[in-house]
């Protein structure tokens, strides 16, 4: 099914075949920078999620005995796919959530990555051997698949995450079923194209697009479905969480994040500004990692905001699609205008605005929502621009008298993703490694950004649930057995715990 802009109606993928939704009511998907219409996208029922789960859970058993590297691949198909679609994915991409060309073909490279690294797990399914209490006794373990696990994606990353969960929960034997953003369901749809053509079985990959309330809820309610993965904010994580936990349902939720970088006195100003610039404006500040506040020290702060600002002020912002645009629209009206409230909340909490605060609308910007890179400065840790996720080009810049002051502020906030610290000192780089609470601690980079082959996920808020990416990713989507083996044949006796 190749799947065009315009008029065209997004379908549920389930058992293998492209089924039309039988829903009733539909939203318009459209290109944030230019309000081009790009699809209907229906909002599926229950009884729809159900028979994707039913699909799964029939095509479960003979994917479960699918040998691991056999299943691997068929991962590594995909990815010869995928390879061959990235300039016609890349495109869709931009024109469907709004990051820059450049952006999308950065998404697509690490989901290249995920793919690759991933697809070798099918040869490393490895358990352990252990010595025994007992003689003539072999003892070991091995991994398992869950069964149907559900996927609950977002519209910020709809390429890479999705990837970074159906990989590993496919190579360790799992069936699963997609619920992608309602926001991005072209890009879900390409994908399922590629999982299809790649020759997976019916019934292991299945797509259903449709809103939380209805789809969403059979994913959380359905017996046969053993675990749930879910990227997206906060308020719906939590409430999924406490759900599926009451279901008994294993839960990997990653939720929000409000990332500081801390730039020291002894900070390289150039590689600390440029990092900044990178982690708060890159894909529009939305990611969940995004860098949206900084804690300076007094005797590199003035220049350092001085610079800042003087960039942001000079970021191209426009439609992904052309060349020298820098800084994309927001992904839809109701995301726009979420960034504006929280300008005017920075505004009135006595923040002050040096660049930026105000929606785009000059000549070919006023089609889409777009608002200028913005930095605050003065900012305070009680200001909610400085404790709330914004998620868009929206920068607080907080000033402290030293490293304990800088280190105090960038962990008071309920949020631990991600962090950086920008210095010339060993000794103060460490401490802040040791003492910052995140997941993820960068020295001397921006904030974003990740490697296929290592963990990704956060502390306090920010997640529940063991990493993804990497091998540990293997570990929320496989059960571990444990197997004695006594070859004797001879009845023990005595205590046997």
């Amino acid at each position: 099914m190749a799947i065009t802009a315009g008029t065209h109606t997004y379908r549920n993928f389930i058992a293998g075949r492209w089924q039309e939704s039988a829903a009733t009511r539909f939203v318009t998907n459209r290109n944030p920078a230019t309000g081009e219409v790009l699809g209907q996208v229906p909002q599926s029922s229950r009884e729809e999620a159900a028979a994707a789960i039913e699909a799964a859970a029939a095509a479960f058993p003979a994917w479960r005995d699918t040998p691991g590297p056999v299943r691997g691949r068929m991962l590594f198909r995909v990815l010869e796919l995928f390879e061959r679609e990235l300039p016609r994915l890349a495109e869709i991409l931009t024109r469907e959530e709004g990051k820059t060309l450049a952006e999308a073909t950065g998404e697509l490279q690490r989901s290249r990555n995920i793919l690759e690294y991933i697809a070798g797990e099918g040869r490393r399914l490895r358990g352990e051997t252990l010595p025994s209490e007992r003689p003539d006794t072999f003892t070991y373990t091995k991994r398992e698949p869950l069964g149907v696990v559900a996927l609950i994606t977002p519209w910020n990353f709809p390429v890479a995450i999705p990837i970074w969960k159906l990989a590993p929960a496919l190579v360790c034997g799992n069936t699963v079923v997609l619920k992608p953003a309602t926001l991005t369901p072209w890009t879900a749809s390409v994908l399922m194209e590629i999982f299809h053509e790649a020759g997976m079985p019916p019934g292991v990959v299945n797509m259903v697009i449709g809103p939380g309330g209805t789809v969403g809820e059979e994913l959380l309610t359905h017996p046969a479905v053993r675990a749930v993965s879910f990227t997206g904010s906060n308020e719906i994580g939590t409430r999924l969480y406490r759900q599926a936990a009451a279901a008994g349902m294993r839960v990997q939720a990653e939720m929000g994040g409000k990332n500081p970088v801390v730039v020291l006195d002894d900070a390289d100003l150039e590689l600390a500004v440029t990092g900044t610039i990178q982690g708060a404006y890159g894909s529009t500040g939305q990611r969940c990692t995004a860098t949206s506040r900084v804690i300076v020290t007094p005797g590199i702060a003035d220049r350092f905001v001085e610079e800042v600002v003087a960039r942001a002020a000079r970021l191209v912002v426009g439609d992904g699609l052309q060349p020298s645009t820098e800084v994309g629209p927001s992904v839809d009206e109701a995301q726009m205008r979420t960034v504006l409230d929280y300008i005017d909340i920075g505004v009135r909490e006595g923040a002050r605005l040096l660049t930026g605060g105000r929606r785009l609308t000059d000549g070919a910007l006023a089609a889409g929502w777009f608002v200028a890179p913005t930095v605050f400065d003065h900012v305070t840790p009680s200001m909610r621009i400085f404790q709330e996720e914004i998620f868009g080009p929206v920068l607080a810049v907080c000033r402290v008298p030293d490293f304990d002051a800088a280190l105090e502020a960038a962990n008071a906030v309920p949020y631990g993703l991600a962090s950086s610290v920008y210095t010339r000192d060993v000794g103060a780089a460490m401490r802040f490694v040791d003492r910052s609470e995140v997941g993820i601690v960068h020295v001397n980079n921006p904030t974003v950004g990740g490697e296929a082959h290592l963990p990704f996920g956060g502390t306090k808020a920010t997640g529940v649930g063991p990493r993804e990416q990497g091998s540990v990713a293997i570990d929320f989507y496989s059960e571990l057995k444990v197997v004695y083996l006594d070859y004797t044949g001879v009845p023990r006796t005595g205590n046997l715990y």
